[in-house]
């Protein structure tokens, strides 16, 4: 079983959108049993699957009321499950501060993984208890960065937090998201990092939202499905040396 963070310490960078696709990739490319566990409370993951939470119980899952598995539900795709934000996680902060249990998202993950072999967290773009609980049961963090000076800033904090948080800090892979390679900006960011991943700027990526479906679901052929399969190739790899 492996965790995969994908975290920024910025909103607006499509962090939400690659977790959702990097899930399905698990899940359909790579034929796993996959789960998106979605931290956020905008609950963005499981609306560009479709998924509106019935109750609030995201909170629950963490104040140990119910187990995990309870709040799972089934997305429309094999082996991929969504346990789903919810309105009750604006409390998820102190609520980890509270209970001063350092690894209680590491030990709820680690449960999961009697069932599942990997588990991708939608990070809430904040820094706080919640990133620590996530640096903390991450096998790998995925962070990504559109073209930008604030986004290369964002990044410095992200890696300044996994080292503060992790003994051991786990591996972070940078992503180039929203890549528009016909903007100077965007082509020198890419040749400045010719070895990160790549995800494009296209109306593909933009169609997720309004589909409530993956990329590679409906438009396998793109540049963005075939941004999103590269990335997951990418993280499989890296999966390997850990």
């Amino acid at each position: 079983m492996a965790v995969i963070a994908v975290y920024s310490a910025k909103g607006g960078v499509g962090k939400t959108t690659i977790a959702a696709n990097l899930a399905w990739c698990a899940a359909t490319i790579s034929c796993r049993k996959t789960l998106l566990w979605d931290l956020d409370v905008a609950g963005g993951a499981g609306f560009l699957f479709g998924i509106e939470p019935d109750s609030k119980q995201a909170r629950a899952v963490f104040a140990r009321d119910m187990k995990p598995g309870q709040a799972v539900v089934k997305t429309g795709y094999d082996r991929l499950h969504l346990l789903p934000a919810d309105d009750s996680l604006r409390e998820l902060d102190s609520l980890f501060g509270r209970i001063g249990k350092r690894k209680q998202l590491a030990k709820l993950t680690q449960a999961l993984s009697k069932k599942y072999e990997r588990i991708v967290l939608d990070c809430p773009p904040a820094l706080g208890h919640i990133s620590a609980q996530v640096m903390r049961a991450a096998d790998l963090v995925i962070v990504p960065l559109p073209p930008s000076p604030l986004s290369a800033r964002a990044f410095e904090l992200v890696v300044r937090e996994i080292k503060t948080h992790a003994k051991v800090h786990p591996p972070i892979l940078p992503v180039l998201s929203m890549i528009d390679m016909r903007r100077n900006l965007h082509k020198g960011a890419r040749e400045a990092n010719p070895n990160w991943p790549v995800i494009p700027l296209s109306s593909a990526v933009e169609q997720c939202a309004v589909r409530h479906q993956p990329v590679g679901a409906f438009a396998p052929n793109s540049p963005a499905a075939r941004g999103f399969g590269q990335l997951w190739t990418a993280i499989e790899r890296k999966l390997t040396k850990l």
